[in-house]
């Protein structure tokens, strides 16, 4: 059986819909300036009726990831909310499969997200997600601006 993956090359600024729901609405765009082969998808749709998000990413990285340091910048309501780094490949002794694959190579991943953790209020939230090559965070391989409106307090 053949299977057809895929890939949407997305030009730098051009919004990208994730979904929409009674309480959630998401969005992205890329915030570097170079297109990407890259699909995020998220189910399901809401940050109440659900614990666990469920995330499928296709991507094709533009260098090679034997170092990978990912940074979360989010702001709720105007306001910076949080800053965390996390570095997922160091080049020794790594533990997630995308650490050592080479540039070109097809990442396909699935993994959840915990959402039942935090209990979003109601408002407008960005979250600049970047992916770095090196520890100094100069050499930027991905960024991206999540866009997410909560619709309703989970209280």
């Amino acid at each position: 059986m053949f299977g057809l993956l895929f890939f949407i090359l997305f030009p730098p600024g051009v919004s990208e819909f994730l979904c929409t729901s009674s309480d959630l609405e998401m969005s992205y765009t890329f915030c570097d300036s170079t297109a990407h082969a890259f699909t995020f998808h998220l189910t399901p749709c809401s940050v109440m009726k659900e614990p666990v998000w469920k995330v499928a990413l296709t991507w094709i990285p533009r260098s090679d990831l034997h170092f990978l340091k990912i940074v979360f910048h989010v702001w709720y309501d105007g306001a910076k909310a949080l800053l965390w780094k996390e570095l997922l490949c160091s080049g020794a002794d790594d533990e997630y499969s995308v650490c050592g694959m080479l540039k070109g190579e097809t990442l396909v991943a699935t993994f959840d997200i915990k959402g039942s953790r935090i209990n979003f209020p109601k408002g407008n939230y960005s979250i600049i997600v970047q992916g770095f090559s090196d520890d100094s965070e100069n050499n930027m391989l991905i960024c991206l601006n999540f866009t997410m409106i909560v619709k309703q307090d989970a209280f």
